[in-house]
């Protein structure tokens, strides 16, 4: 891809938070973008909770864990009591001071001329040392769920990066300039698009797996939340068909372990760079309902069959997915069986597979990199 006229190599920092991998994962989509639109581009990638205090860390990651694993509607309430303008002075301007030294430090150190954060709370904090500290860079926030919550909504942010058109219109109706808004969809790795149309049986073949026995990919989170993975698959082992399941990470890399649980082949992987290749071979996607799995899924045309998401933001992902008719969200677990055999119906998932297609963005990351340096290049001029 052919570099931007008129810009030279840019210093760029980018900010993500590993309460998940998402974050990070779009945040490597758009450095690679931005490299190809670039080559000379500098992009630094850095985890902010690396620059909390340990304690500091301790209560943010280790709440939201507890939370998620032990009480889910705990977090749904506090998801909603944040969503809001109101929300007490002490939660609102933790930005002012929460890993504010150490991003502080890297800003200094590194001067970057642009600084990209997939999570709201970095972008905010490096607001605020920007002014502070009379530093010069383009601040951009890339949303990486389906609605906006009040947290992204950020006013230290000169560039927003939003999911879809509906997602720009909430970022608006609360307060953020719509010259400041740009939709692009979640930016994911290049190999998705290259992936777009694959021989499923080749990509099964090439792994190991039965080419004409259906494929699931138990999407469960990168942080061992998901409580309801093992009934999960208890039910996909009840469904009166064979079927394979991917279940992903937990273990050594490299390390597959395979167990029969009813007529349910589980291949329980550890670490791997191959979930592109393994999610193309896939004929569904059951589970959680993260934003980047999402992006991920709709890209290749996967459909999703969506149980207990995290409260919040993943049941507004879900609902979107069901809006474009690209999952079916089974809210008992009593209903995960059904909809499982019935989305693997040929006509039930020929229809849900087109309206997963149709939501997908493919070029995401590349639409941002776009953004990206087009606002940069206004700043400069």
């Amino acid at each position: 891809m052919a570099a931007e006229a008129g810009l030279s190599a840019v210093r760029t920092l980018i900010l993500s938070a590993s309460f998940g991998s998402g974050h990070h994962q779009a945040n490597e989509a758009v450095g690679a973008a931005l490299h190809d639109l670039q080559p000379a581009t500098e992009a630094r990638q850095t985890d902010f909770l690396r620059h909390l205090r340990t304690y500091e860390r301790s209560i943010v990651l280790g709440t939201y864990l507890a939370w998620l694993r032990h009480s889910p509607e705990t977090y749904r309430w506090y998801y909603r009591f944040t969503d809001r303008e109101t929300e007490p002075k002490t939660i609102r301007d933790t930005y002012k001071w929460m890993g504010r030294r150490g991003l502080r430090r890297e800003l200094l150190s590194y001067q970057p001329q642009v600084v990209v954060s997939s999570y709201p709370t970095p972008a905010a904090v490096a607001g605020h040392l920007r002014e502070r500290e009379h530093l010069d860079f383009l601040n951009v926030l890339v949303v990486t769920d389906y609605r906006v919550h009040q947290h992204w909504v950020r006013p230290e942010v000169d560039l927003v990066l939003v999911p879809t058109p509906e997602t720009g219109r909430q970022m608006v109706e609360r307060g953020i300039p719509e010259s400041r808004v740009v939709v692009t969809g979640i930016p994911i790795h290049p190999r998705y698009r290259e992936l777009i149309g694959a021989d499923k049986a080749a990509l099964r073949r090439a792994r190991g797996l039965l080419p004409d026995v259906p494929l699931l990919l138990m999407s469960g989170g990168g942080q061992g939340t998901y409580r309801s993975l093992e009934k999960v698959l208890h039910e996909l082992g009840g469904l009166g068909r064979p079927v394979q399941v991917l279940v992903l990470g937990g273990g050594q890399a490299g390390v597959v372990r395979v167990q029969q649980l009813g007529g349910a082949t589980i291949h329980r992987l550890g670490f791997t760079n191959d979930f592109p290749e393994l999610l193309a071979a896939s004929d569904l996607v059951v589970g959680k309902a993260g934003g980047l799995t999402v992006a991920e899924a709709t890209t290749l045309g996967v459909p999703m069959v969506i149980y207990d998401p995290i409260p919040g933001q993943e049941e507004y992902n879900a609902d979107y997915l069901v809006r474009g008719h690209a999952a079916i969200w089974t809210r008992q677990l009593a209903e995960v069986r059904p909809a499982v055999l019935r989305a693997l119906e040929p006509a039930e998932h020929a229809r849900l597979s087109a309206g997963a297609a149709h939501l997908g963005v493919p070029d995401a990351a590349s639409l941002a990199a776009r953004a990206i340096l087009s606002a940069f290049e206004r700043r400069q001029a």
